[in-house]
């Protein structure tokens, strides 16, 4: 009895200072976690975060890399948060994550107005100042919106078409999805755009939803329910690709023409390789970085500019020696 006594005291006393010890090894690791956050804190005058449609998309990359750059130029904390596919609920929901996280600035896309005014809202009522990039939610509270004007860049496609083709053209849509804002203006400026011209019709618009694949199949099935197509109009980054992956499986006598959209590395090799006749620019790169300027502005409580348009233009084969000099520069995707 009297040896299992001093087991049972001897245990309790090495549980004692396992205890000790631990808390003390707790205490060390909430110190260096502590120190770590002051440290961010007097490192970074700004907590912005960057929320894409699509997180592994290409052109959103890009609109990061110049966000990134100009975060770095002015003492910012940036962050590059939203699903990692196209997803309006999953979208929504990451904007409110940035605002409970009561970060200071917010740029992301405004898809669908009506859903994102509460969101913008919310977030000014919490002091967050809102930027919308690529995308605008017009009659939102969102300050400022940095990106393409839709429609003109649908327009300038239209106008490419009519100056690069002649004869009777029955054209395909390929949009990256029917119900995204910026999408629309895409397809109304080329609507319009080509409207008078009477050998131009419209033969069918199809969903991408944002990726190759997508495009490809609904490439395909245009051209499988209209016989006579001789023409396509990509709306999104993927399009192009995904088109010329449909065009070169399916067996037909005429020479399509596709005009594509952004410039993406396989859709500026396609375009030198004679596959894409056209490609409507952005500048994604751009678009982030100005917006991450536009934020700190209005930190700062300087008045911004509420429609700050990025450059939008038209580029064939025979503009890539120009159009690569200004990639790399990085002033280009």
């Amino acid at each position: 009895m009297k040896g299992s006594k001093w087991i049972g005291v001897g245990a309790f006393l090495t549980f004692c200072i396992v205890s000790v010890m631990f808390l003390t090894l707790l205490g060390q690791d909430l110190f260096k976690i502590e120190s770590a956050s002051e440290k961010a804190s007097s490192a970074y005058q700004y907590h912005f975060v960057l929320v894409p449609e699509e997180l592994d998309n290409e052109y959103w990359q890009l609109v990061q890399k110049g966000a990134a750059d100009a975060a770095a130029a002015h003492r910012v904390y940036l962050e590059y948060l939203g699903p990692k596919q196209a997803d309006i609920d999953d979208h929504l929901k990451t904007i409110d994550m940035a605002i409970a996280g009561h970060v200071d600035g917010i740029m992301t896309q405004g898809l669908d107005a009506k859903k994102y005014k509460p969101l913008f809202q919310k977030a000014r009522e919490k002091g967050i100042d809102v930027v919308t990039v690529d995308t605008d939610a017009e009659g939102s509270k969102r300050q400022v919106y940095v990106g393409t004007d839709n429609y003109y860049s649908g327009f300038i496609a239209g106008q490419a078409l009519i100056a690069d083709t002649k004869g009777e053209q029955y054209v395909g849509i390929v949009t990256g999805r029917l119900d995204a804002v910026h999408q629309k203006q895409r397809v109304k400026g080329f609507r319009d755009a080509v409207a008078a011209e009477k050998r131009i019709h419209i033969a069918g618009i199809e969903e991408s939803a944002i990726t190759k694949s997508g495009a490809s199949g609904a490439a395909y099935k245009l051209l499988n329910d209209h016989a006579n197509l001789t023409a396509f109009y990509g709306t999104s980054a993927l399009d192009g690709v995904g088109i010329i992956q449909a065009t070169s499986q399916y067996q037909s006598t005429t020479d399509i023409y596709v005009l594509a959209f952004d410039t993406l590395p396989d859709t500026i090799q396609a375009l030198d390789d004679g596959e894409i006749d056209a490609v409507v620019v952005q500048h994604p790169y751009e678009m982030g970085y100005q917006a991450v300027e536009s934020l700190v502005r209005l930190q700062k409580g300087e008045k911004e500019e509420p429609l700050q348009y990025t450059g939008t233009s038209v580029i064939r084969r025979e503009d890539l020696p120009l159009q690569q000099t200004d990639r790399r520069q990085g002033m280009q995707p």
